[in-house]
């Protein structure tokens, strides 16, 4: 199960160079916008929409992501991003806290996971290593609290939720996340963009934390759906919303940083 792990983990990244460094910008929209539009599907199945607005909720999760190509201003754009933070911050942990169904708002609340991020992962795509410097926050919390969680794990986080997650995990997530910003300040890899000085750190522990909720929020999802995994594409993780639940959370946020400190 690892092994599947790590080397469906080193195709979507491969996939990911070539596409960022390879492709033209338009096309790499377009990519992120089919690969969003998977996770819509899977959203549309788990919270039981039917065929109709499973079509309509996938094609304007698709629409959304490209607007900016047809032009839509990107101000509109940041006003999502907001949007989806806002949400992650209030409305995503009231549906953990209550334990409520899910399924009750899966438009609203599908489109505020699904269309911020992709639209965010599109644009943060002009910046190349910008990008995947921001996105390594999430998958360095995300191992870290793997393997971390499996050697120390005693205190559950969630087990309503995730039995799984841990405490423990999010420490190791947390201290793994430190270490490469450190890494990344102390070698000067960070200057002159959004990891760079105190304004980084905020902005790191601000995506480690997303990053967890973003994870917790999709199990409760899968299980309120009854499902193990979002679907079955992506070998070792199950869905592509499996692959993605900690992006949908925290890329509009560094998307809206990285915007705000451009401006």
């Amino acid at each position: 199960m690892l092994m599947q792990r790590i080397m469906t983990a080193a195709v979507l990244l491969a996939c990911c160079v070539a596409g960022l460094w390879f492709v033209p910008h338009w096309a790499w929209t377009l990519a992120v916008a089919a690969f969003f539009s998977v996770g819509a599907f899977e959203w549309s199945r788990l919270t039981g929409l039917g065929t109709v607005a499973t079509a309509a909720f996938v094609s304007v999760v698709a629409v959304s992501i490209c607007a900016p190509l047809a032009g839509l201003p990107l101000p509109v754009v940041a006003t999502g991003w907001a949007l989806s933070g806002l949400a992650w911050a209030m409305l995503m942990p009231a549906f953990l806290a209550r334990g409520a169904p899910v399924r009750k708002a899966s438009l609203p609340v599908g489109w505020l996971l699904l269309a911020p991020a992709g639209a965010a992962l599109a644009w943060l795509g002009q910046g190349p290593w910008q990008l995947l410097s921001l996105m390594a926050i999430v998958w360095i919390a995300d191992t870290a609290a793997y393997f971390s969680g499996r050697a120390f794990g005693r205190h559950k986080l969630a087990p309503s939720i995730s039995p799984g997650k841990t405490w423990e995990g999010v420490a190791g997530g947390a201290i793994g996340v430190a270490v490469y910003l450190a890494v990344l300040q102390g070698t000067g890899a960070a200057d002159g963009g959004p990891l760079a000085g105190a304004a980084g750190w905020a902005l790191a522990v601000t995506l480690t934390a997303l990053s967890v909720l973003g994870d917790l929020f999709e199990s409760l999802v899968k299980r309120q759906a009854g499902a193990k995994d979002s679907g079955t594409l992506l070998p070792g993780h199950g869905g592509v919303l499996d692959r993605i639940d900690g992006l949908t959370s925290t890329l509009p946020v560094a998307a809206l940083a990285v915007y705000i400190s451009a401006g």
